[in-house]
């Protein structure tokens, strides 16, 4: 402390105060701290990189001449702040250009060259989540140890604000979620967004909602089709009015006539009453067509008279019923192709995608994951009675890095299943089972353990920490089975009962440590 004198010590605690004043933005905050850093420790530049996954890292912040250049660049864990991450240690660089761990890919890319550059991690308990680098101090000069020492006091402070800013993001996705089933009722599911993409389709939604146009949603199977359609419905000014789903999949060809128009009585065997179809039913408002694609040709011909004249008849029945309908339809399959081969009406397809909406997959908007997880989690939370408080480290780095062929629903079954399975604070990436069939039948769990903590590259790969992990799951699933009775999983596991408590302890010790 005896190196910073007084200005610095008033700007680190003006500093401390503004960070932890307000976690509503945990990008302005993390602007913040890199600015603060530049006021304490006077530069050309700096940047502000976060650590992803699999160990590589990302500009998040960078200003400076060359800042809005360097934003996208990836940075391999090879480089200097690759190194600063993996070894949680500062480095002060006088000559970075003759330092082996450089790379000129940055600088290639920018024009910006570095000379002078001190690094520090910015770590969250003992997980480093990013790198500050401050670049060419001012006036020429090499930055020193009494550089490092604020930068390390700064990082201290940030790094517990990053903890609570993300915490409080946690929370205020959760309130969201919640309070958006509440407005949304019973009758509609909570649409939760986070990812510019489905913003910017919201955007969307808002414009056209107000008009009677048909609307198509395409999509892969379950990335929420139906969710949007909802929110078309609810925008729009028939909000108030029936808003009627029809699955074209989950019926037969003559079943789905008479459902969607209805019939008379005795229009066939069964027909012993007047049947209100669909249609009718929506009158007013808004009929959601999901699998529009299994239509039957001879179906579509009728759909596309209710269109063109707001009119069709009921099964068995030569009198014509008008119905004032919004159609909002959605596939997976690909209609165009589908229109090639005949199996789709061209002049059916054209009079429906007045606007076409697609859904993104979730791969492609993980932004979404974190919230949907939360929203998830709290769900069947209860159902199971469990009192899970959230994910570890190693369970949002697997749901990050999953490709999610089968979407939100997978998502969802995913997290259902680690609630019966798991056990809790935490869910633990092993509770999720994410892929484990795309790994072939014939190997075992041991087999699925072992492949996934050897494909965990960002982590420590080490026999002990394998053999360690090991034991912590087995160990669990013992207690389990024994309703975590102490004495009866020591005779199973050959143990006394109370080193069975002490690995307990140590099970309590690695879940807060991997949170």
């Amino acid at each position: 402390m005896t190196s910073i004198g007084l200005d610095e010590l008033n700007t680190l605690i003006e500093i401390n105060n503004r960070i932890n004043s307000n976690y509503a933005d945990l990008d302005a905050l993390l602007a913040y701290i890199l600015e603060a850093a530049m006021r304490l420790v006077h530069c050309e530049s700096s940047s502000l990189l976060l650590v992803n996954a699999d160990g590589t890292l990302r500009f998040v912040i960078a200003l400076g001449p060359k800042g809005a250049e360097a934003k996208d660049i990836p940075v391999d864990k090879s480089s200097i702040a690759g190194w600063v991450s993996a070894h949680r240690q500062p480095l002060i660089l006088r000559d970075v250009a003759r330092d082996p761990r450089f790379s000129d890919h940055v600088q290639h890319k920018t024009g910006y060259v570095s000379k002078t550059m001190i690094a520090v991690p910015l770590c969250v308990g003992d997980e480093c989540i990013g790198v500050i680098e401050l670049i060419n101090k001012a006036g020429g000069v090499y930055f020193d140890d009494d550089d490092l020492e604020i930068l390390n006091m700064l990082c201290n402070q940030a790094g517990i604000a990053y903890r609570n800013a993300a915490k409080y993001q946690s929370a205020q996705n959760k309130i969201s979620a919640l309070q958006n089933t509440i407005s949304s009722g019973s009758d509609y599911h909570p649409f939760i967004a986070k990812s510019p993409v489905i913003l910017d389709l919201l955007k969307m939604i808002d414009g056209i909602a107000k008009t009677n146009l048909s609307i198509i949603i395409t999509g892969e199977s379950g990335v929420g089709k139906e969710l949007v359609a909802e929110q078309i419905h609810k925008k729009s000014d028939r909000e108030g009015k029936p808003f009627v789903r029809v699955n074209c999949a989950a019926l037969s060809p003559s079943l789905l006539e008479s459902e969607l128009f209805g019939h008379v009585k005795g229009a066939f065997t069964d027909a012993k009453a007047d049947h209100k179809g669909y249609f009718e039913t929506a009158d007013g408002g808004t009929i959601f067509l999901d699998e529009i694609g299994e239509m039957p040709l001879e179906l579509q011909a009728k759909l596309l008279r209710v269109l063109q004249s707001k009119q069709f008849q009921k099964v068995g029945s030569s009198k014509t019923v008008s119905v004032d309908v919004r159609i909002v339809a959605a596939t997976n399959r690909d209609l165009e192709a589908m229109m090639s081969e005949q199996k789709f009406r061209s002049d059916l397809y054209f009079r429906l995608s007045g606007i076409p909406l697609k859904v993104p997959p979730l791969r492609e908007r993980k932004e979404d994951i974190p919230a949907l997880a939360d929203f998830f989690l709290q769900k069947f939370s209860g159902e199971t009675k469990k009192n899970f408080t959230g994910f570890s480290r190693s369970a949002m780095d697997a749901l990050y890095s999953y490709y999610w062929p089968g979407n939100i629903r997978e998502l969802e079954n995913s997290i259902e299943r680690a609630c019966v399975l798991g056990t809790p604070p935490l869910i633990n990436a092993l509770d999720l089972r994410i892929g484990y069939e795309e790994r072939g039948s014939g190997k075992n769990e041991i087999e699925c353990m072992a492949e996934e903590y050897a494909s965990d590259v960002s982590g420590d790969r080490s026999l002990k920490e394998a053999v360690n992990k090991f034991k912590s799951a087995y160990v669990r699933k013992i207690l389990e089975e024994t309703a975590w009775n102490k004495t009866k999983a020591g005779k199973i596991l050959g143990i006394q009962r109370t080193y069975v408590s002490r690995l307990l302890s140590d099970l309590r010790d690695r879940e807060e440590l991997s949170e």
